[in-house]
């Protein structure tokens, strides 16, 4: 690789001096970190990054290379990508592409050869921060107004930018079964992850993928078995249409929600969110199930969570009581939702895992028996 020079400034004027990797140009966002292992493929393409640059806390990155298979959406949409090394010489039988490539093929900005663990300790000490990084401008208090002066996540509609601009159809010749489909099942795309709709196959259900500005009514007249609430980008109380949609929904079809959908299910249902410090990305994240007292490791994507009522463990909403179901074991955030009264419940993480861990597959089929017992 050629060792271009590349720059990450952040808006409290820190700076991060290390080489180009990816696309060459300027890009500003959110800087946040992410403590996979693995799974920077899935990473990138995950639609819930829009707005964002992302630290991998992980040493080496780009090893297996890039595999068109394991896309989690249509394209990248992150702001950029900051690693400690990148490996030029990936090494998997799987591998179409380099890391490397692949960024400059979607003008991706990214930047490597720096120390990550000391920007994670920052962010995770002072908190997610927007910030620059630039192949053209070195200029670090220049780069710190740029840095200041961008937007940032509290408030802003994302959902807009990832979702997709017609209903579609999901057909996966890796998941898709011979058998019957047993039932149908509308998927609201807020930045939907591509293994939502694979599991969802799996599990014998016909899968529609429909904007999320689809009005609710136009849904409920498709007659679908059940609802999923897809993950998203942003701050949740930026997209007033979807809590809409929600109430239209809510008692009249079993409803899913996951992650952004939790979160906007939280805000339909009338509980509160904030936002996190630096946020839950990764694929270590221990959740308790109040229910079983069983904890799960789980993977996560998040900067805002549901406030939890401040009465206790339920609260009481126009649809009946709801139930926190699920808490995180690191911070005590509020990780999962049911309501006593009608077909509904979310959570904040990821069920669909990709890359993993697998502990909460399970929770498609609570959506499933949800449906049996309203067919």
């Amino acid at each position: 690789m050629d060792k271009k020079r590349a720059i990450l400034v952040l808006a409290d004027g820190t700076s991060f001096k290390g080489y180009s990797l990816g696309a060459s140009g300027e890009t500003t966002g959110e800087v946040v970190f992410n403590t996979s292992m693995m799974g920077y493929q899935e990473i990138l393409t995950d639609p819930s990054y829009k707005g964002q640059m992302v630290v991998m806390t992980y040493p080496m990155i780009g090893n297996y290379g890039i595999n068109e298979k394991d896309y989690e959406s249509r394209t990248p949409f992150l702001e950029g990508f900051i690693i400690k090394e990148y490996s030029p010489f990936p090494s998997n039988w799987r591998s179409q592409t380099s890391l490397d490539v692949f960024l400059k093929s979607k003008k991706v900005v990214g930047i490597q050869g720096i120390d990550t663990r000391e920007l994670t300790r920052r962010l995770r000490d002072f908190g997610a921060q927007r910030g620059v990084v630039s192949t053209e401008d070195f200029d670090v208090s220049r780069l710190t107004k740029k840095a200041n002066s961008s937007s940032g996540l509290d408030g802003k509609d994302l959902v807009k930018e990832v979702t997709c601009n017609d209903l579609y159809e999901w057909k996966d010749l890796d998941t898709d079964t011979k058998k019957p489909k047993r039932f149908t099942v509308i998927v609201y795309d807020c930045g939907v992850k591509y293994n939502i709709l694979r599991k969802l196959s799996s599990a014998r259900c016909s899968v529609m993928v429909v904007p999320a500005k689809t009005k609710f009514q136009a849904v409920l007249d498709m007659n679908p078995d059940g609802i999923v609430l897809s993950n998203g980008p942003g701050d949740p109380a930026g997209v007033p249409y979807m809590i809409e949609n929600i109430r239209g929904l809510l008692g009249k079809k079993p409803v899913f929600g996951i992650c952004l959908g939790h979160q906007l299910l939280a805000l339909a249902l009338g509980l509160n969110t904030y936002k996190l410090k630096f946020g839950h990305h990764g694929g270590n994240q221990p959740v308790v199930d109040l229910s079983t007292g069983k904890v799960e490791i789980t993977a996560q994507n998040h900067n805002f969570a549901v406030t939890s009522p401040q009465e206790g463990a339920v609260h009481k909403s126009p649809y009946g009581n709801v139930e926190i179901t699920h808490i995180n074991l690191n911070d005590k955030s509020v990780e999962g939702l049911k309501c006593h009264s009608i077909p509904a419940f979310s959570v904040q993480y990821h069920p669909e895992a990709s890359p993993g861990p697998h502990d909460s597959g399970y929770l498609f089929e609570r959506l499933i028996e949800m449906m049996e017992h309203k067919s």
